[in-house]
């Protein structure tokens, strides 16, 4: 009888040993990494784990877990990549890009960039994949790329896959007076987007060949009729000038007055048949890239994260942060406090420790809050009272 109580102690021992290892890597991610995601045959329970994972890696910092699991992550994702549907295939890239940014650069990063680049670069080039496939890889294969390759061959032949795709929204003819949107659209956007990324990374004779290629072509595309598609080919116009006069002080662009003429257009664009808040979007970018253009100026951009700010204060800059907070959504934030890789990246040296009696003496009182943001209405109220009455002013003298 104690033989069997004993045996019964030990298997109730057992369980709730392996119930506890189990729940410590669900507590983590929310996946059940012995049953769920890698072995299940159903595409809503693999869909759902990625999800999770997802969900986890923008929101934590999890280096050592990943590190104990990343062939068993890699081999999974790439397995989703290659024989899931549209929907699984674009969560499994996310979870891909949410990888690399975990693990930063580095040998194991460039591992899991060796199995997944190909794969993703085959989808990309794929006419007969869908298009919301093609877009997530185009997506994941220009951040795993940025984040971890220092080859530079590689970094070509990324480049040169991302070109092959948005080039094709380029118009045939130059004397075309406008692009028309197509279901392809999207997908132009995210390579052109991606391939920006990696240029902001290119040695400076690789930059300049790049300039003289698409500069004289990139204009076209401010005509298209997706406001998406403008602003990412206004966006990226402004980031090509800013690289251009950095390599070349007195660099010169021969049609400045025709492509200024356009900018300024869209910048003032009232056209009644485009969407309110489409307009308000791209008009407030244009300004922005006619400003970049034409007086070489940047509106500074203050971020701030925890006790510390970072400041934007260029378009290569904008455009890498714009990238990692697309993928990391609410958690840009933290992953900008206590990721490494980012920190290195946007060089705010290391992560700040601060203790919770120094966090504490640094927060504003109520009442000091309450004081800030009633100066604040007030004066927000004055300076809008003035521009209503110049228009009324002159709605009256007309």
């Amino acid at each position: 009888m104690l033989n069997n109580m004993a045996v019964h102690c030990y298997s109730v021992g057992t369980v709730q040993m392996e119930t506890t290892v189990k729940s410590k890597a669900e507590l983590l991610t929310g996946v059940d990494f012995k049953g769920a995601f890698f072995s299940s045959n159903s595409a809503k329970t693999r869909q759902a784990a990625l999800e999770s994972l997802k969900s986890a890696f923008s929101s934590k910092i999890l280096y050592e877990f990943i590190m104990e699991r990343r062939m068993t992550l890699t081999d999974s994702i790439e397995r989703c990549i290659k024989k899931g549907k549209s929907e699984e295939l674009c969560a499994a890239a996310g979870l891909a890009c949410l990888l690399c940014v975990q693990m930063g650069s580095g040998i194991e990063s460039e591992e899991i960039f060796k199995t997944l680049g190909p794969v993703l670069k085959k989808i990309v080039c794929d006419g007969t994949a869908s298009v919301q496939a093609r877009q997530a890889c185009a997506t994941c294969l220009g951040i795993c790329c940025f984040i971890v390759t220092d080859d530079i061959t590689e970094l070509y032949s990324t480049m040169e896959c991302l070109e092959s795709v948005f080039t094709k929204a380029y118009p045939r003819d130059r004397d075309t007076n406008g692009v028309s949107s197509t279901p392809s659209t999207v997908l132009h956007i995210s390579a052109l987007l991606a391939w920006t990324l990696l240029l902001t990374i290119c040695p400076m004779n690789e930059v300049k060949k790049k300039i003289e290629t698409h500069l004289h072509k990139l204009p076209s595309m401010l005509s298209c009729d997706d406001v998406n598609m403008r602003i990412a080919a206004g966006e990226t116009l402004a980031l090509l000038f800013e690289l251009a006069r950095e390599t070349d002080a007195d660099f010169f662009y021969e049609d400045m007055e025709l492509l200024t003429e356009k900018l300024r257009a869209l910048a003032t664009d009232g056209n009644k048949h485009r969407a309110k808040v489409d307009k308000r979007k791209q008009r407030s970018v244009f300004r922005d890239v006619l400003r970049a253009v034409e007086e070489r100026d940047f509106p500074t951009e203050t971020v701030k994260f925890g006790p510390e700010r970072m400041y934007i204060d260029c378009w290569v800059k904008k455009q890498t942060y714009d990238t990692f907070k697309e993928i990391l959504g609410s958690g840009m934030q933290y992953h900008l406090q206590s990721n490494d890789f980012l920190r290195n990246v946007f060089e705010l040296g290391p992560p700040v420790m601060l203790d919770a009696a120094t966090l504490k003496t640094m927060k504003i009182s109520r009442f000091e809050r309450h004081l800030y943001n009633s100066a604040a209405f007030k004066a927000r109220t004055k300076a809008r009272s003035k521009c209503r009455d110049k228009r009324a002013d002159v709605g009256e003298f007309f």
